[in-house]
């Protein structure tokens, strides 16, 4: 389980195709703090490490990973979004997040709204139903706080510190982020629909 809260962005340094995907990541983590088998969101998905070594770590991306976010698009180079598990006792400052990456969003737009960026992004349509108004959303490992819906789309605000601190600042209409509905909107959902 996650917070949503950025605490890296480390960039990809290899990828390997040999059945699944190995994706090596360059990371400021003091790995030798990080067990393998422990669990590291990277860009929002909950991935595993299965090997490490100062400076980085790897982890394996199966094909319904690949295919459900946008770790196939992934080069050399790319820039990730990291947060390490939660603890028992670690600050809640984000919301409650799986890791568990339902599809791929898409920014409309990106407008300059005092300091911060107000994006506008196209939710996948059979998840619209569950992104609201001053709740929360995942996108590529961020939490956030949606400001306004209309139909599949949702905007939110990134705030500088945000644009600093993740990938957010790089972002441009037309890329593709990963996306997780708030896991309360999941639940709510399934209990309505057995009543």
């Amino acid at each position: 389980m996650f917070t949503g809260i950025i605490t890296d962005v480390g960039r990809v340094r290899s990828i390997q195709t040999n059945g699944d995907t190995r994706l090596v990541i360059e990371t400021a983590y003091d790995t030798s703090e990080i067990d393998i088998g422990a669990s590291i969101a990277c860009a929002g998905p909950c991935l595993t490490v299965t090997d490490k070594d100062d400076g980085w770590f790897a982890v394996d991306a199966s094909a319904e990973t690949l295919s459900k976010t946008t770790l196939g698009d992934w080069v050399e180079g790319t820039r990730v979004n990291l947060e390490r598990a939660l603890k028992v006792g670690d600050e809640m400052g984000g919301h409650i997040v799986t890791g568990h990456v339902d599809g791929i969003a898409t920014v409309i737009s990106v407008t300059p709204e005092g300091d911060s960026r107000r994006f506008v992004l196209e939710a996948p349509k059979e998840y619209a139903r569950y992104v609201a108004s001053k709740g929360s959303v995942t996108l590529d490992g961020v939490s956030l706080t949606v400001n306004e819906v209309d139909g599949s789309q949702f905007g939110v605000n990134i705030i500088p510190h945000t644009q600093a601190a993740t990938t957010f600042g790089n972002l441009k209409p037309g890329d593709r982020v990963n996306f997780e509905i708030d896991v309360l909107a999941r639940y709510v959902d399934r209990l309505r629909e057995t009543l």
